[in-house]
């Protein structure tokens, strides 16, 4: 295969879901007035198709959520060649959408006032689409130390685990000593989503949709569920930071071809692909035995790419660390990925997303599927020790290192992903 671009999706929160389209252009407070005041006719019959429902009146928030939302379809239609993809990316440019001033420095994550909400909306990030982009410089070699066997990480329940059947396993944070998460949801009070934006509208390049729907909690656990019509479902957890450490424990049944899961990092500056993008999980094989993780970088999406032969469809503590010098994958504490190349590093704070992704580009959505979270938590850079040498002597788990019998983890010499 060639190249393949990143891309995402659109984000709301939930309480801002119904807003209008109409308001996507209605200039905020003190920007300067680069688009119209009304939607041009021509953009929102062709936004229409892609599932925005369009209403008279907006809500007093529509500015910045719907500026939010015109940036990231416009971002996520880069590299995508279809006739529909070129016409919505052209319109939008006409509109102004890619203008330095057309997105507020109050619209972005973390700004007050965005959205209604303290953090603002969340950036809307995500997967590979079906378009090609640039081939990047090639970068180093990042090699994980050894394979990962394909058991299920079993064991008692420990506090902020979830379900008691999700086990609690082992995890980096524990193993390299980080201390003391800053940030934790395990999703067993009645506001388990709270501190979450859940991501409204239509789904990766106009295909599908995302909705708060999607998502259910029971029992501590968190589900995001996929039919198979398309409709799934993203959520982020904002304000982000720069440098630190995040881990989940996530499991994700076999299903349809169309459907990935992932756990990513995206820029609190909704400047992708400049901002760079972490894709620390990724299980788009829909057998589940197979992760990717990719690392976006440069303003022509370059990426550095690694695979893990592992069986997620069992319970798994996947964790990213992200030093100055160094940012390392780990699975139920060991390192499988790691780079130390700085040039690829994201410029700024990111913030942890959780995502199902629908892609129908890569097969069926029959049958739907589902992507399952105990627990998400968030360390400082400076709260604990840190993952040393990725070639630290230990192998991954179910594995006697690189010359186990189980299959092994890889990474590619980081030029674009094929």
């Amino acid at each position: 295969m060639g190249p393949r671009t990143r891309a995402f999706g659109l984000v709301a929160t939930a309480a801002t879901a119904s807003i209008a389209l109409s308001a996507m252009f209605a200039p905020p407070a003190a920007a300067s007035p680069l688009v119209n005041d009304a939607v041009p006719a021509e953009l929102a019959a062709a936004l229409s198709l892609t599932g925005f429902s369009l209403a008279a009146t907006p809500g007093t928030d529509a500015s910045c959520t719907w500026r939010l939302s015109a940036v990231r379809l416009y971002q996520e239609l880069t590299g995508i060649n279809n006739p529909r993809a070129v016409q919505l990316r052209a319109l939008l440019a006409d509109s102004g959408v890619d203008q330095p001033g057309f997105l507020p420095d109050q619209c972005r994550s973390g700004s007050t006032g965005a959205a209604g909400s303290g953090a603002g909306t969340a950036g809307s990030p995500g997967n590979r689409s079906s378009g090609s982009s640039p081939s990047g410089p090639s970068g180093p070699s990042a090699a994980g130390p050894g394979s990962v066997g394909a058991g299920s990480s079993s064991g008692p329940t420990g506090p902020g685990t979830g379900s008691s059947s999700t086990g609690s396993g082992t995890t980096a944070a524990e193993t390299l000593g980080w201390g003391t998460p800053d940030r934790t949801s395990d999703f067993t009070t009645g506001a388990g989503t709270n501190g979450w934006s859940l991501y409204d509208g239509p789904g990766h390049a106009g295909n599908g949709r995302r909705s708060p729907s999607a998502v259910s909690l029971l029992n501590g656990l968190l589900t995001i569920s996929g039919d198979s019509g398309g409709t799934s479902e993203g959520m982020a957890w904002t304000p982000g930071q720069k440098y630190g450490r995040w881990e989940a424990r996530v499991k994700s049944p076999a299903s349809a071809a169309a459907y990935h899961s992932l756990l990513l990092l995206w820029p609190d500056a909704e400047n992708f692909p400049v901002g760079g993008e972490i894709d620390f999980m990724e299980i788009g094989d829909p057998t589940r035995q197979k992760t990717d993780m990719f690392l976006h970088y440069g303003a022509d999406n370059s990426q550095l790419h690694g695979q893990l032969q592992i069986d997620a469809t069992q319970w798994h503590n996947w964790a990213l660390e992200w030093t100055p010098n160094k940012i390392t994958a780990f699975v139920d504490g060991k390192p499988w990925w790691s780079t130390t190349d700085t040039f690829t590093f994201p410029p700024g704070p990111m913030h942890l997303c959780i995502q199902l992704d629908y892609f129908p580009g890569d097969g069926s959505a029959a049958g739907g599927g589902q992507e399952h979270v105990a627990w998400v938590k968030q360390y400082p850079l400076n709260s604990g020790g840190s993952s040393g040498s990725s070639s630290n002597g230990n192998s991954a788990p179910g594995s006697a290192g690189p010359s186990g019998s189980s299959p092994g983890g890889s990474a590619s010499s980081g030029s674009s992903a094929s």
